[in-house]
C-alpha cells in the first residue's frame, strides 16, 4: 500500500488509555487478577447454588415427611383425634427454630383442625391445589408474603378409613431464616471474592516481578554492548529456557554485526586505497605538467595518461554502483530465455585478442538454454574469463563449458590452468575489494570487485557460484542458473 492511500495514525491524547503502553508486569498482574476474579466468582456461585439446592431439598423432604405422617394418623386412627391434634397443634408449637404449620380440611373445604394462628398468616386459598402425583417433593410450592416472609407450601389428599370422603392436608414451612442465612452467605462470599482478588493482585505483581527479573538482567547486559564492544557476548547459559534462545539469537546477531562491521571497515580502507592511487597519479601528472612549459606532444601524453586514470575511476565507481543496486531488495532483472552457447561465444570473441597476446588458449564447449538477463549473464562470464586470463601464464588454457542441468537450469564452468588460489584465500575471494595478492600490484587494472559482482549477479538470478582451486594447477568457477529462480523478477 502506498503512503498516499494509507490511513494516517489516529491522534492519541497524551493522557489517553492504551494497553500497549503497559509494562509486562502490569499486564501479567491484570491477567492474574482477572483470572482469579473469574475463578472466585464461579466458585462462589457454585457454592451458593449448592447450598440453596440443599436447603430446598431438605425443606421439601421435611414437608413430604409431615404429609406422610398425617396420612398415617388419619388412616389408622380416624375416630381418635388425639394423635392428630397433638401433631397439628402441640408439635408445631413446641419447636423453637423450625416454624411449620398444618391444616386439615374436610371434603367441602372446611377446616377441621389447624395450627393456632395459621388462618391469619396462611389462608386456605394461598396453597396450591392438592395432587396425587409422586413424589410429593416435586409438588412443593414457594410463596413470599407481603411482609417479607417466605413459605414452602404443600397440599395433598389423605384417605381416612372411618370417613366416607377424603381429607386435604396443607403443610407450610417458614423458610425466612434460610433466606436470611443465604443473604449473609452471599455477603460473605462477596467479601471473599474481593479479598481474593486483592490478594491475587499483590501476589501476581510479586510473581510477575520475580519472573521478569531475568529479562531485566538481560536488558542490562545488552545495554553494556556498544559499537566499540561488539566482541562482548551475553552467553546463552544460565538464563531461563525462554530467554536462553533469545540470548543465543542475540549473540548470533552480534556475530553478524561484528563481521559486517569488520567488513565495512576493511571495505572503507580498501576503497580509500583504490581511490587514492589514481587520484595521486592524476595529481602528480598535473603537477609535473604545470611545473614548466611543455611541448604539445608532452601535454598530449599527459592527457592520455590522465584519461586512463579517469577510466579506471569510472570503472570502479560503476562497479560500486552496480553492487549497491544489486544489494537492494527491490532490484529487478529482465530475464528471458536465450542460447547460452551464443552468449558465451560473444564473450570469447571479445577476449580472443587478449588471449592471443598473452599466449593463452581460449576454448568454448557445450550448449544449452538459460533463463537469465542476457547482459548480466555475459557480464558474469566476462568477469570470470578476465580473472582467468589475468592468472593464467603463457602456454596455459582457459575453458568455458556450458551444460544443462537435470532440473532445467544451466551450469557454466570457467576453468583455467593458472597459478591457483591458496586455501586460506578461498573463503574471501568474493568479498568486495579483496584480492588474494597481498602486494596488490600484479594486476593494477583490477580493483577486487569482479568476483563480488559475479556473486551479486548470481544472487539476483537466484543461483549460486562455487570455486575449486589447486595451487599451481588451476582454478575452476561454477555458475548455476536455476530454471525458475524465486529470487529473480521479471
Amino acid at each position: 500500500m502506498s503512503s498516499r492511500n494509507a490511513e494516517p495514525p489516529s491522534p492519541r491524547r497524551p493522557g489517553g488509555f492504551s494497553a500497549a503502553r503497559w509494562s509486562i508486569v502490569a499486564r501479567l498482574t491484570t491477567l492474574y487478577a482477572i483470572s482469579a476474579f473469574a475463578m472466585l466468582v464461579l466458585a462462589a456461585g457454585f457454592l451458593h447454588w449448592t447450598l440453596m439446592v440443599n436447603f430446598n431439598r431438605q425443606d421439601a423432604q421435611f414437608l413430604a415427611d409431615k404429609v406422610h405422617l398425617l396420612r398415617t394418623i388419619l388412616n389408622q386412627t380416624p375416630a381418635d383425634t388425639t394423635d392428630l391434634q397433638e401433631e397439628v397443634e402441640w408439635e408445631t408449637a413446641s419447636l423453637h427454630f423450625t416454624k411449620y404449620y398444618v391444616r386439615v380440611l374436610d371434603a367441602r373445604g372446611g377446616t377441621l383442625m389447624e395450627t393456632p394462628g395459621m388462618s391469619n398468616a396462611l389462608p386456605v386459598a394461598l396453597f396450591p391445589a392438592p395432587s396425587d402425583a409422586a413424589p410429593l417433593e416435586s409438588q412443593v410450592a414457594s410463596r413470599k408474603l407481603t411482609h417479607g416472609q417466605r413459605f414452602m407450601l404443600l397440599s395433598a389428599l389423605a384417605e381416612s378409613s372411618g370417613a366416607r370422603s377424603q381429607r386435604e392436608v396443607q403443610v407450610a414451612l417458614d423458610v425466612s431464616s434460610e433466606d436470611a442465612f443465604l443473604q449473609h452467605y452471599r455477603r460473605d462470599l462477596a467479601w471473599a471474592v474481593l479479598l481474593g482478588v486483592l490478594f491475587s493482585v499483590v501476589a501476581g505483581a510479586f510473581v510477575a516481578r520475580r519472573g521478569m527479573r531475568p529479562l531485566a538482567e538481560l536488558t542490562r547486559a545488552t545495554d553494556r554492548i556498544s559499537a566499540s564492544q561488539l566482541h562482548e557476548r551475553i552467553a546463552g547459559d544460565g538464563w531461563p529456557k525462554e530467554l536462553a534462545s533469545l540470548a543465543r539469537g542475540f549473540d548470533r546477531m552480534l556475530d553478524r554485526l561484528e563481521d559486517s562491521f569488520k567488513r565495512l571497515s576493511q571495505f572503507s580502507a580498501d576503497l580509500a586505497h583504490e581511490l587514492r592511487t589514481p587520484i595521486n597519479n592524476l595529481r602528480g601528472e598535473a603537477g609535473v605538467a604545470l611545473s614548466q612549459s611543455r611541448t604539445p606532444e608532452e601535454y598530449r601524453h599527459t592527457l592520455e595518461s590522465s584519461l586512463e586514470e579517469f577510466e579506471r575511476l569510472t570503472r570502479l565507481i560503476d562497479n560500486l554502483l552496480f553492487l549497491a543496486r544489486a544489494d537492494s531488495p527491490t532490484t529487478g532483472i529482465a530475464r528471458k530465455r536465450c542460447d547460452a552457447r551464443q552468449a558465451v561465444e560473444s564473450v570469447r570473441e571479445f577476449y580472443e585478442a587478449v588471449a592471443e597476446d598473452r599466449g593463452v588458449e581460449l576454448r568454448c564447449e557445450g550448449q544449452g538454454p538459460v533463463n537469465a538477463d542476457p547482459v548480466l549473464f555475459r557480464q558474469a562470464v566476462s568477469n570470470l574469463l578476465s580473472n582467468a586470463l589475468n592468472h593464467t601464464p603463457r602456454g596455459g588454457q582457459v575453458l568455458i563449458h556450458a551444460s544443462p542441468r537435470a532440473d532445467g537450469g544451466l551450469e557454466v564452468v570457467v576453468s583455467d590452468t593458472g597459478c591457483g588460489i591458496a586455501p586460506e584465500y578461498l573463503p574471501h575471494i568474493f568479498d568486495r575489494l579483496y584480492r588474494a595478492d597481498p602486494a596488490r600490484s600484479n594486476h593494477p587494472n583490477g580493483a577486487g570487485l569482479g568476483l563480488a559482482i559475479v556473486k551479486s549477479i548470481m544472487a539476483l538470478h537466484g543461483g549460486a557460484v562455487a570455486v575449486d582451486s589447486v595451487v599451481d594447477k588451476g582454478t575452476r568457477f561454477t555458475l548455476v542458473f536455476p530454471a525458475n529462480p524465486s529470487a529473480a523478477s521479471t
